[in-house]
């Protein structure tokens, strides 16, 4: 058999190496969409089943928030209040307990810059039950007692601590020429049970 091929008019083109590399580049783009396919339908049912569980959550707070109500109402009838304001100032007294005067100081002379000194320190409970310290320093400078803020704050014990008021002074007898007052909530260290 004799085949005539003339180049002119059909130049030659080598079809099995265009297909070989075009083939190869678009498997791999099929095999790339799949994966992308499969991720997002993976992701799809992950979101479906975090949202059934966060309704799951929601529900299981509105229970207890209906249980915590019904338990104030209890609470406030007149019967009741008496008991209700004993537990009140005896929950109250079991937290000022647990305030330690001796762990606070260790912790303050921990993140306490030279030079800089304790005038006094209050602790309060917040609204929301939060241990509050209000504390005022005195010290030559300002920065230093920046720097106590920048420490306490770089503490595990103390968060949102915050300059409320600065007092430049002259004349001391202690040399301090500045006093600051700070608010920081602490945070106790939890005293892990030993078991026998």
């Amino acid at each position: 058999m004799r085949l005539d091929i003339n180049l002119a008019t059909q130049p030659y083109q080598d079809a099995r190496r265009f297909w070989l590399r075009w083939g190869t580049a678009l498997g791999l783009l099929g095999i790339l969409t799949v994966a992308l396919l499969f991720s997002t339908v993976a992701g799809w049912l992950n979101a479906r089943r975090d949202r059934q569980r966060i309704s799951e959550f929601k529900s299981q707070i509105a229970e207890r928030d209906r249980e915590r109500q019904k338990a104030e109402a209890f609470l406030n009838l007149p019967a009741n209040r008496s008991t209700r304001d004993k537990s009140r100032f005896i929950n109250d007294l079991i937290e000022r307990k647990a305030f330690s005067w001796t762990r606070v100081f260790e912790e303050l002379e921990g993140v306490m810059p030279p030079r800089l000194h304790v005038v006094s320190i209050r602790p309060e409970m917040t609204p929301d039950n939060q241990l509050e310290i209000k504390l005022q320093v005195a010290g030559d400078t300002s920065e230093r007692a920046l720097d106590l803020v920048k420490h306490m704050e770089a503490s595990r014990h103390f968060e949102q601590t915050h300059v409320v008021e600065v007092n430049h002074q002259t004349g001391s007898p202690q040399g301090d020429n500045v006093q600051v007052n700070i608010i920081a909530l602490y945070i106790p260290e939890r005293q892990e049970r030993s078991t026998p």
